[in-house]
């Protein structure tokens, strides 16, 4: 059965319809309709310059000014700009029909046909930021004079989408943009809240930006040293500059003005990306006072140097998100969703590619600035451990940059420490996750000219383990583990003495308590309690999903052993004693295996009470 073809037409839109739900729901933030006004009339100064670099309009030598002014006696809230300025005929094309962009339209007629080839920094493309002034004005009036020296026209429009034409007096070229802002809405017509949304909004606009109350005699503007109303914007940001042309003060400046944290950040990484992902920005590491502060990054996205949004997560990968800064990205639109940038290639490349320049600045440093790289390394370590652990290809990037922060002070790279150990232990990094309680562990090992790497935050452990993972040839082993081979004197004696063996199980209360013999290195130490390393790490990782979790940490056996040196004198001694002194021998034994205990952890309550009943009785055999 053939269709038979009926009707042709278009879909229609009232404007009586259409404009409630612009003035309702056109954006999240009604705030954003200043940005919007303000960044139509850069986009004015931005066509006219690009004219007359075309010759297409004569240049006047014109210093071009955007001006913001409030009046709250008339309620009004006005932006004016002498840039391109519209005729008749366009005020009608453009501001009589929604959605229809004169930007994209010049885009297409002095750029190219792809809207990207936008080399020129024009910021509307959709044509609707206009409309969003009726979220906040029941009427709007704009006074316009093209360039072209046709007369000047004044459009009147209210809330319902009628609107009138009338001529209009303005000598100047250049449009005026005047909300009458509805009695709802009367918050944007004071002063501070005009000059807070300007500050967050267009704070880097790159035409000159003069703010006018206009019900007061004060100046909103700060004054030139010839008492000269100065621009409220920075018209020219330093992520715009050259690295090469910006000092480590202006950085910190920048940062202090963005971030309000009077703080010096720890680092800064400048990006000046080219063809084809054409971006830039400034990224800080900031400073923190402990480890225990709150790490609350902010990265702000800007579209040629207009405000878009802080805290993309999409743009920043999660792991870096403690970063601040800045991020300009001309060829993303300038009212973007979530959902666009999770599923956009340019985004993904922006975010791999900030990914290397972070990597690329850590090896910098700690290749050719270690000195300043040590001294942050301690605050930026759990930031860079998280990302390695988050990402494999930022380990293979940045590996050669991790630092281990040993005992003796030193900052040294892992293949150093291996370097510095490979006759002693093999392949083998030590660490201390607690420098007092394991001091006498420390000790032992300073004593063999062995170092000991410093790890006392948690995640300092499970990025231990995540290198096992990546290189199994290398073994992380804290310094309470099994250790014996790295301090057991060569051709030591390792037999064991089975009374000595049932004498610390008796007084431990264990009759399973593991104990082996060796010969160590330090003759002054009788024993030492070591704990598996494998055991301890199942413990670890229990505590941290039951923090995850808020439950209660479950009981982990955790499996000790009790090391004897047959090299000390004591056991020689204590064990002659058993045959002689049972009872002594048994005090001592005691006091040797508690105190083994009391160097690896507390001890428990009746553990103490044991402790203090054997040496109060040794006391009284004095």
């Amino acid at each position: 059965m053939s269709e038979i073809f009926q009707k042709r037409g278009d879909i229609s839109v009232e404007t009586a319809h259409i404009f409630p739900i612009i003035k309702k729901w056109l954006y999240s933030e009604k705030d954003i309709f200043l940005r919007e006004i303000v960044s139509n009339a850069q986009d004015a100064v931005t066509k006219h310059k690009r004219l007359v670099s075309l010759g297409q309009a004569e240049d006047k030598d014109i210093s071009y000014r955007l001006t913001v002014s409030v009046n709250q006696t008339a309620g009004t809230l006005s932006v004016t700009d002498n840039g391109i300025g519209m005729t008749e005929d366009e005020l009608l094309r453009y501001l009589g029909n929604i959605a229809l962009s004169g930007a994209l339209e010049f885009i297409q007629k002095y750029e190219g046909d792809n809207p990207e080839d936008n080399k020129n920094g024009i910021i509307g493309h959709f044509g609707l930021g206009f409309y969003s002034a009726f979220m906040v004005a029941d009427t709007v009036e704009v006074i316009s004079k093209s360039y072209t020296d046709a007369p000047a026209v004044r459009w009147v429009c209210r809330a319902d989408g009628a609107y009138e034409l009338y001529p209009a007096e303005k000598d100047e070229q250049g449009t005026t943009v005047v909300m009458h802002i509805n009695q709802d809405e009367s918050t944007y017509l004071e002063a501070t809240k005009i000059r807070d949304m300007l500050d967050k909004y267009c704070a880097f606009m790159p035409t000159e930006i003069y703010f006018e109350n206009e019900c007061t005699d004060e100046a909103e503007n700060k004054e030139t040293e010839n008492n000269t109303p100065a621009p409220i914007n920075d018209t020219f940001p330093l992520w715009q500059k050259s690295p090469s042309e910006c000092t480590p003060e202006e950085y910190k400046d920048f940062y202090r003005k963005v971030f309000r944290d009077f703080r010096e950040p720890l680092f800064w990484i400048h990006i000046n990306a080219d063809y084809p992902l054409n971006f830039k920005g400034i990224l800080y590491f900031p400073r923190l006072n402990n480890q225990y502060e709150s790490i609350e990054g902010q990265v702000k996205l800007y579209y040629n140097q207009v405000f878009v949004a802080d805290n993309v997560g999409e743009v920043i990968p999660d792991y870096l998100l403690m970063l601040r800064g800045v991020l300009d990205c001309p060829q993303l639109p300038l009212n973007v969703s979530r959902s666009y940038l999770q599923n956009n290639t340019y985004v993904a490349k922006v975010s791999a590619h900030i990914v290397k320049k972070v990597a690329d600045k850590l090896n910098s440093l700690c290749d050719n600035e270690r000195e300043v790289y040590e001294g942050v390394w301690d605050s930026i370590r759990p930031f860079v451990e998280y990302a390695c652990m988050r990402d494999r290809k930022f380990y293979d990037r940045a590996k050669d940059a991790v630092l281990l922060h040993l005992t003796d002070g030193r900052y040294v790279t892992i293949p150093k420490y291996l370097e510095e150990v490979k006759e002693k232990q093999e392949n083998t990094v030590f660490y201390t996750t607690d420098k007092e309680l394991q001091a006498r562990y420390i000790s032992l090992f300073d004593a063999q000219g062995i170092p000991v790497a410093i790890t006392e935050q948690l995640i300092d452990t499970q990025f231990l383990q995540m290198l096992e993972s990546y290189d199994s040839t290398v073994q992380y082993r804290r310094i309470d583990a099994d250790i014996a081979a790295a301090l057991t004197a060569e051709n030591g004696d390792t037999s064991e003495i089975e009374e000595i063996t049932a004498l610390f199980r008796k007084v431990s209360g264990k009759e399973d308590l593991d104990v082996k013999y060796h010969t160590l290195k330090d003759t002054s130490l009788p024993a030492m309690l070591t704990v598996s390393e494998e055991s301890r790490r199942m413990e670890e990782m229990m505590r941290m999903y039951a923090m995850q979790s808020g439950g209660q940490t479950p009981d982990f056996p955790i499996s000790y052993t009790l090391l004897v040196n047959n090299a000390c004198p004591l056991i020689s001694r204590l064990s002659a004693l058993n045959e002689t002194d049972p009872t002594k021998a048994e005090l001592i034994a005691g006091q040797i295996y508690r105190l083994s205990v009391l160097s690896q952890r507390k001890l428990t309550a009746e553990e103490l009470k044991e402790f203090l009943t054997e040496s109060f009785g040794l006391l009284s055999m004095l």
